[in-house]
């Protein structure tokens, strides 16, 4: 088991597929996710298109301890680094989805210097008027999670009923992933800091616009949870942005797709320089 170190607050990491010589692709979770979220298969598709795949579990989730009350954004970017630094990594991708993509925005506004590239997936810039919710979805994203682990894994199913990938969720691999992440951590209070970090940040775009790190952003047509707009809105704001509109993906990262968001961050990669052409 291995341990980064933010100050006295440790964070769990794994250093889970490919080559320590390849580039490094940093994986940030969402809300609530814990780093199992990112399967080991998942990752493993990731290292086949070149690079060194590590995760981890932020602040309040999993196996790292919990914040404390009043942090921020820029503290769970702090953490990413922390990571990094214990992993040995000067410089790599980080790739975060839904509020992993606001940590990645902030490292890329932050923390240039150890990034390679960004990379925000289903994710928004903090402005009230893009990537909104749909009700349901934002009625589920409120609700506060349970200690009944009955509960919680039919609470993660209506999650996904209402904004996973139309006809590409695997419902007996959710049911499977709700349970594991409930036995390893069930720590609802720590994700209602979580949703208060990423509240509390407020709008990012007169910082975004100072970026200079490559960035690609990835958002799918059907997400419900952080509509698309948000994603628009984060490639018009940080200079040379890339972004790629995936029809049909939610809020998720269903099996079916991992081919396709593996080709677009080795492509992008490979674009940028620091990877070679061949996967």
């Amino acid at each position: 088991m291995s341990r980064a170190f933010n100050g006295a607050l440790q964070l769990y990491w794994e250093d889970v597929a490919g080559s320590v010589d390849a580039p490094t692709l940093l994986l940030v979770n969402g809300l609530g996710n814990q780093c199992i979220a990112h399967r080991r298969e998942m990752c493993e598709v990731f290292a086949a298109s070149g690079f060194r795949v590590i995760r981890f579990d932020n602040r309040d989730v999993g196996l790292s301890d919990d914040g404390p009350d009043g942090y921020g954004l820029s503290d769970m970017a702090d953490d990413a680094i922390a990571v990094l630094d214990a992993a040995g990594v000067d410089r790599a991708v980080v790739m975060g989805s839904s509020l992993g993509g606001m940590i990645v925005q902030t490292l890329a506004i932050e923390h240039p210097e150890r990034l390679l590239a960004a990379v925000s997936v289903m994710s928004t810039t903090g402005d009230p008027d893009v990537g909104r919710p749909s009700e349901e979805a934002r009625r589920l994203l409120l609700t506060p999670g349970s200690v009944d682990r009955d509960a919680a894994i039919e609470a993660h199913l209506a999650g996904q009923r209402t904004w996973g990938s139309p006809g590409l969720v695997e419902w007996e691999e959710q049911r499977r992933l709700a349970g594991e992440m409930f036995d390893r951590a069930c720590r609802p209070e720590g994700v209602a800091r979580q949703y208060r970090a990423a509240r509390r940040d407020g709008s990012r775009a007169d910082r975004l616009r100072t970026v200079t790190v490559p960035m690609l952003v990835l958002h799918g047509t059907a997400d419900t949870l952080i509509d698309h707009s948000g994603g628009v809105r984060t490639a018009e704001l940080v200079p040379g942005a890339r972004l790629v509109t995936i029809e049909g993906m939610g809020h998720d990262h269903p099996r079916g797709l991992w081919d396709r968001l593996a080709a677009e961050v080795r492509d992008f990669a490979v674009q940028c320089g620091f990877l070679g052409g061949a996967s």
